[in-house]
């Protein structure tokens, strides 16, 4: 009888360069994607415009200018002067590092905590899995701004409270994606090799399954941000978010309000930067998704044979 080598491990375990490969191999379909492109330069531009704001401003957001009050947009002041004189484009500038980094934050934190309880649901099944999908339910269940609402009023107002509780609230949708994935994943050739050579299950969730369930965590992270940024301008308008005279997008549209007729510039400034920041955020979700899209790997692998 002729021995029979046992088969390599490489060739059963998860390929977790190949998963890079395709990270890179996306990011290039988006830039090569005009809506991609024009979307990447977008939240580039705010990201650069919240890390460099004491830079970029031409003003300190918090100086005052007696005899300056709502004065409308000049060379002196591009987008105009608010109530107290402050310039307005110095302010939307510091407002989108609030923007920014409460929904980096609540991202981070909500898509942890997402993962893990989706891995741990689906990986396990069983009484996990029930007692995880049920809180997922009891969270969808109320509306995304009243459960907002709700748990800063809880916590209180504050930048901190509120990354907490949009990460609450953006907690569930990454639990109900990575869960499906989980599912499908731990039936695969190269999850029950790696039982049968005798690895852990920590091993396995993290360096087997979690990588190639990555294309839809990418999609959902741009899709949480752009919802977790709409949230704190909700939020900060109502009062509950970033508290005066911290500048915020939301808040400045709470103020504008009173000055809409003889300021209408006030209110245009800061709405305009927050619709800029979410449709940039939510054409380049689209684009990843379609550049993650096995589809599209496939129809891009036919299109590069049958050319001559």
């Amino acid at each position: 009888m002729a021995y029979l080598s046992p088969v390599p491990v490489r060739m059963l375990s998860a390929p977790g360069s190949e998963n890079k490969s395709q990270l890179r191999l996306a990011l290039r379909r988006v830039v090569q994607s005009p809506s991609g492109l024009v979307s990447l330069a977008i939240v580039v531009a705010v990201a650069l415009c919240a890390v460099l704001a004491p830079v970029v401003a031409p003003y300190d957001p918090y100086a005052t200018g007696r005899g300056q009050e709502l004065r409308s947009p000049s060379g002196a002041h591009w987008l105009g002067t608010d109530e107290y004189g402050r310039d307005i484009l110095s302010r939307v500038i510091h407002g989108s590092r609030v923007s920014l980094g409460v929904g980096v934050v609540a991202v981070l934190l909500g898509g942890a905590a997402g993962i893990l309880a989706g891995l741990a649901a689906g990986y396990w099944e069983g009484w996990v899995d029930t007692i995880v999908m049920r809180l997922c339910d009891s969270l969808l269940a109320f509306p995304a701004i009243l459960l907002g609402i709700a748990l800063t009023a809880l916590l209180g107002p504050g930048a901190v409270n509120a990354a907490l509780a949009l990460a609450i609230i953006s907690l569930p949708q990454f639990a109900r994606i990575v869960r499906a994935s989980a599912l499908v994943e731990k039936h695969k050739d190269y999850v029950l090799a790696a039982r049968v050579l005798g690895a852990w299950d920590r091993r396995i969730l993290f360096l087997h399954i979690l990588p190639n369930a990555s294309s839809p965590i990418v999609v959902q992270m741009a899709l949480a941000m752009a919802f977790a940024a709409l949230l704190e301008a909700g939020l900060s308008f109502l009062g509950l978010g970033v508290q005066p005279p911290e500048p915020s997008w939301g808040s400045m549209l709470n103020t504008s309000r009173a000055y809409l007729r003889d300021a209408i510039w006030y209110a245009i400034a800061p709405g305009a930067a927050l619709t800029v920041l979410l449709l940039g955020l939510n054409f380049l979700a689209d684009a990843l998704r379609s550049a993650l899209d096995p589809r599209a790997k496939r129809r891009e692998y036919a299109a590069r044979t049958a050319a001559p």
